[in-house]
């Protein structure tokens, strides 16, 4: 008997069986090219890309999340990290139109690459995996809601991080050295 666990493994899978590592790649380079990055998403969608901006920081990334007090501005040779699973969010688009007005770049992770935020966007990374968008019918997650998407954005950020770790030459222990120690 299947259980949970094997279903909810099964379908990030399969996610991953369909992501193009190429986009993955390309994402890596962007990242890796900024000046300042700063990163926003909404929701659930929202926590993993806070989880993402951490990450870059312990790379010593000059990361943060929009709406924090100390994200600074963004102009030429910057990057916006926007997430957009279901390829639309009104805040998602009007930060991008921010970013891009102030000559920053933007990157834009979403599952619904032909979505308004995506087709606006500089770079897009898609996730093929369900959202709240598609989350109905016979085809859909054992996981609710957008949770395969956002599950599936953990993985891929954390691996990322590792990409970028090994392009940026930053060992573990620098990146360890970045941890607060205020916990």
């Amino acid at each position: 008997m299947t259980t949970l666990y094997e279903r909810a493994l099964d379908d990030l899978r399969a996610v991953f069986s369909r992501l193009d590592e190429a986009r993955v790649d390309s994402a890596v380079e962007v990242i890796a090219r900024a000046g300042r990055i700063a990163l926003y998403g909404v929701g659930r969608e929202g926590l993993q890309i806070k989880g993402l901006a951490m990450r870059l920081y312990h790379l010593g990334l000059n990361a943060s999340v929009v709406g924090d007090m100390s994200t600074p501005p963004l102009g030429k040779g910057d990057l916006l990290v926007v997430s957009a699973g279901p390829g639309q969010f009104s805040t998602v688009a009007a930060l991008m139109d921010v970013a891009r007005g102030s000559g920053a770049t933007t990157l834009c992770v979403t599952a619904q690459p032909d979505g308004e935020c995506p087709r606006a966007a500089d770079h897009v990374l898609t996730i093929p995996a369900q959202t709240m968008a598609d989350d109905q019918g016979p085809a859909t997650s054992v996981l609710p809601m957008g949770s395969l998407y956002e599950g599936a954005q953990y993985v891929l950020f954390e691996v990322m991080i590792l990409k970028l770790r090994e392009r940026l030459g930053v060992s573990s222990e620098a990146m360890r050295a970045n941890h607060t120690n205020l916990e």
